[in-house]
């Protein structure tokens, strides 16, 4: 029977089968305090999802700050070439999106920090698709390469402003503005088919990766296909697509950067990639691929459901309680959500209605 775990809210249901994951994978728990030192965030804002930081000052006159970001906190207390696998559950706080307040949020990922080859962006990778299966079978996880991405543009020898207009509308699947900035730029008929060609690319990696090398066949790009295909194909996943409009902050990311969706919400519930350039931009010479799960967005998932429970049994006082008992048995099966009630709430979203105050 499932009353327990149908009882909890999505987000802790989604916790509880996260941590059991990561666990099996070897990831070990990371806990950090809810302040840490402002500074640390200012640097680095336009890494953080929201660059809205809640202050204030501490006894001692330092400005503290709550933490709106786990992985900047990870990577200033791992030591430098230290090997690290970790999974966190923390609340974060941050600016909430379609809102001007702050909300504490709570956060689950896990980060991988050390000698990153590609056994271990794999394994993220794969472990990034398990978290979402774990969420919803109804989901898909897109997947680019920044590599890929910012060598073509190199290669096309844009300007500084160009090079952000560019991954801008790529990010925006706008070809039309990559094609506008690049005549800007004056860059040839060629190179203007090959960047609108790869953002329009979307789909299972086996055939994405075939039409790619059709038109990206210098030995630079070779190369990152290879390494694309050699990692996809040991995940191995119905649910993973190729899709070079997924673009992180190349001032932090490199390499693997992927977004995760569940059929019926409109934004990622997971983001993640590799962050080399935020490690050394902090000092240390490690490498590091990580990802976060965005429990917020579940609730809104559970608001959009058609239904909050499979059954709702109605009783009263006159009822017996193993007779309440029984009912409940029975229509759960040990698979269906049931609720008894004493009075129904026009809120409540329900399949079935077994009125026991009749037979009372």
């Amino acid at each position: 029977m499932k009353f327990g775990a149908d009882i909890l809210k999505n987000e802790e249901k989604a916790i509880l089968s996260l941590r059991s994951l990561y666990r099996a994978w070897g990831y070990e728990p990371y806990k950090m305090s809810k302040f840490e030192e402002y500074d640390l965030y200012v640097k680095n804002k336009s890494f953080l999802v929201s660059d809205n930081i809640i202050t204030f000052t501490d006894t001692d006159g330092k400005l503290m700050a709550l933490k709106p970001d786990v992985t900047l906190s990870i990577i200033k207390n791992t030591r430098d070439g230290e090997e690290r696998k970790l999974y966190y559950n923390e609340n974060v706080y941050r600016v909430s999106e379609g809102s001007c307040s702050y909300k504490e949020i709570m956060q689950t990922g896990l980060e991988r920090i050390g000698d990153i080859d590609a056994y271990s962006i794999a394994e993220v990778l794969f472990l990034a698709s398990k978290s979402l299966e774990e969420i919803s079978k109804d989901y898909i996880l897109d997947v680019s390469h920044l590599g890929l991405v910012s060598t073509l543009i190199d290669k096309i020898n844009v300007s500084a402003n160009g090079k952000s207009a560019l991954i801008k509308c790529l990010g925006e699947k706008n070809a039309h503005g990559i094609e506008q900035v690049l005549r800007e730029e004056g860059i040839d008929d060629d190179n203007v088919s090959r960047l609108k060609r790869l953002v329009s690319c979307y789909g299972k990696p086996d055939v994405v990766i075939k039409e790619i090398r059709e038109f990206l066949t210098e030995e630079e790009f070779v190369l990152i296909i290879d390494e694309i295909e050699k990692i996809l194909s040991c995940v191995a996943c119905d649910n993973i697509r190729l899709d070079f409009s997924v673009i992180g902050d190349v001032t932090y990311y490199n390499g693997f950067v992927f977004k995760g969706f569940i059929n019926t919400l409109p934004t990622p519930v997971l983001s993640g990639g590799q962050y080399d350039a935020l490690v050394k931009r902090l000092g240390k010479n490690s490498k590091a691929i990580g990802f976060a799960v965005y429990l917020d967005a579940l609730e809104n998932m559970s608001q959009m459901q058609e239904y909050d429970v499979d059954t709702v049994i109605l009783y009263s006082d006159k009822n017996d309680p193993s007779e309440v008992f029984s009912k409940v048995l029975e229509c759960s099966n040990g698979e269906n959500r049931v609720s008894t009630v004493k009075k129904i709430s026009e809120k409540l979203k329900y399949k079935n209605l077994v009125d026991l105050t009749k037979e009372g």
